[in-house]
């Protein structure tokens, strides 16, 4: 039941300087702009926009080919000064190479790796949360807003990218996408298709920040400090 309708929507009228509707406007839903940002662009111009974007939302963002991707993360690795580092256990650090760099290569330099596993339940948690950098896949990324998604499931956790004071995502670059449209519509075809589609999907736009108190920006507020995203050049 709605009370003082006539009068609250005369009122907005009146101080629009606009006379008040009598009957509602027509719907019409043929127009999509949505669709129409980046639609054009090629792989190369998404890569691009991405890049441009990440300087607006404090991210780091390196470009790198697959022979040159080990190298790259350990310069990142290096950088953050880490002592610990967690990953998901994710089939694409083996397709990319980058699987002996954390079961040997680390450990050998006294740097501490886990690997998320369902199998070792709290302990997964325990060590994300005293991690100085979590590495994750993005399943898509989206140039316009710069944002990664990742899909959690029993290997690849939530927290590795959210406890750990760095973070660290590996982007294909044939997974950019334009913005938020293409990637819902992605996740929906999964649905339709009848696909396994992860409970929990992540939209992550760089680290963690926020202006609430006095517009004050203020980074790593619930999540981390710095963020990396390495864009390989996997076409």
């Amino acid at each position: 039941m709605i009370e003082n309708r006539n009068e609250f929507l005369s009122k907005i009228a009146k101080q629009l300087g606009r006379p008040q509707p009598t009957s509602r406007p027509e719907r019409n839903f043929s127009f999509s702009p949505q669709h129409q940002v980046l639609a054009n662009a090629t792989q190369e111009e998404l890569v691009d926009a991405l890049v441009e974007q990440c300087k607006n939302i404090h991210t780091k963002a390196i470009t790198t080919t697959t022979a040159d991707l080990v190298a790259t993360l350990k310069q990142v690795v290096t950088d953050y000064k880490a002592t610990s580092v967690i990953t998901s256990t994710d089939q694409r650090f083996a397709d990319f190479g980058v699987l002996p760099l954390i079961t040997e290569h680390w450990p050998q330099q006294e740097v501490a790796t886990h690997q998320w596993q369902e199998r070792c339940g709290q302990d997964n948690i325990t060590f994300a949360e005293r991690a100085d950098v979590g590495i994750m896949v993005s399943e898509m990324t989206l140039a316009e807003s710069g944002t990664a998604v990742l899909f959690s499931d029993k290997d690849k956790g939530r927290s590795i990218s959210f406890l750990p004071q760095n973070s660290i995502i590996l982007i294909p670059k044939s997974t950019i996408v334009p913005r938020m449209t293409q990637a819902a519509t992605t996740i929906s075809a999964m649905i339709e298709r009848g696909e396994q589609v992860a409970s929990c999907v992540n939209f992550i736009t760089g680290p963690s920040n926020s202006a609430d108190i006095e517009m004050i920006l203020v980074v790593g507020v619930h999540g981390p400090i710095k963020m990396a995203y390495i864009i390989i050049e996997d076409q």
